[in-house]
């Protein structure tokens, strides 16, 4: 059975694909049970290889630069994260019609961390140590416009996106949290490393706390109110405020992560609407989230 597509231009992938691919590229797992893994993920498609393996094979072009960063970076960044991470244990290599390149990562271990104070304590560390370099750390998110506000650049798209959605959010609502994000400044403080994409699916939560954090493709150097999004996202009001409180950002960092939440749903609303249906719902959820919760300008 060939994987749900989601874009136009997705590669063709099925089990019989996935597994010429790991046998002829790694025959030590040659045989090893292989299982599809019908996520809700955008960028790669998900296998199981036995109990201990996942393989990740990008659906478009673009996912593969993503994948390939991760392969570097992960390794380093593993060493100075206060949560569990996905470990890259081998990369394959386009064959038998497939172009991309995909890594198979181990699973992360078990480890229960609060999911409060102490996600609000790691995101202020970071991973330290670790410096500033080239264009590879440069994610789609966030780096763009420093030392300016880079939620700039996307204004004019974003007022047409909400325009678009006008039918399905309350979009004066949003754009009155857009117009305070862009608003909102930023200070010459140096750009930090970011996970990029802290939604459901690649937050992992056991009995009610944090276990590990996966799918790494958009971290590179940027904004610190990009990772905001998990307030949003992620946390419910009760959780939010403890997130607020622990973290303790300034007012103007907190409005640029409401930014960066309400830019990221309503693109994905927009684009996923049809054919990612867990998606369009978390999106419309974070959406209404933003407006219900934003501060009211006083009379």
């Amino acid at each position: 059975m060939a994987v749900r597509k989601l874009h136009q231009d997705e590669a063709d992938i099925d089990e019989g694909l996935v597994r010429r691919l790991v046998d002829d590229a790694f025959p030590r797992w040659a045989g090893r049970p292989l299982r599809y893994v019908d996520s809700h993920g955008t960028q790669n498609v998900l296998f199981r290889l036995g109990d201990e393996h996942v393989i990740r094979l990008p659906r478009i072009r673009g996912a593969v630069s993503d994948l390939a960063r991760e392969l570097r970076w992960m390794p380093v960044l593993a060493r100075r994260l206060p949560v569990p991470v996905p470990e890259p244990v081998a990369e394959g290599r386009p064959a038998h019609g497939f172009p991309g390149r995909g890594p198979c990562t181990a699973g992360c271990p078990a480890r229960s961390r609060s999911w409060g104070a102490e996600a609000a304590g790691g995101a202020r560390r970071g991973p330290g140590g670790v410096r500033r370099g080239g264009q590879e750390h440069r994610p789609g998110r966030g780096a763009r416009g420093l030392p300016g506000p880079p939620l700039t650049e996307r204004d004019a798209d974003t007022r047409a996106v909400l325009g678009r959605l006008a039918d399905v959010i309350d979009a004066d609502g949003a754009l009155a949290v857009w117009d305070a994000a862009v608003r909102a400044p930023r200070g010459p403080e140096p750009a930090v490393w970011l996970h990029g994409d802290l939604q459901p699916g690649n937050v992992l939560v056991d009995g009610g706390r944090l276990s590990a954090v996966i799918d790494f493709g958009c971290m590179g150097l940027g904004d610190p109110a990009v990772d905001l999004i998990a307030a949003w996202y992620v946390l419910d009001a009760r959780g939010r405020e403890t997130f607020r409180t622990a973290l303790a950002p300034d007012a103007d960092t907190w409005a640029r992560g409401r930014g960066w939440a309400l830019t990221i749903a309503a693109h994905e609303l927009d684009y996923y609407r049809t054919s990612n249906p867990f998606m369009a719902e978390t999106a419309t959820r974070v959406i209404g989230e933003l407006v219900i919760s934003a501060p009211r300008a006083s009379a």
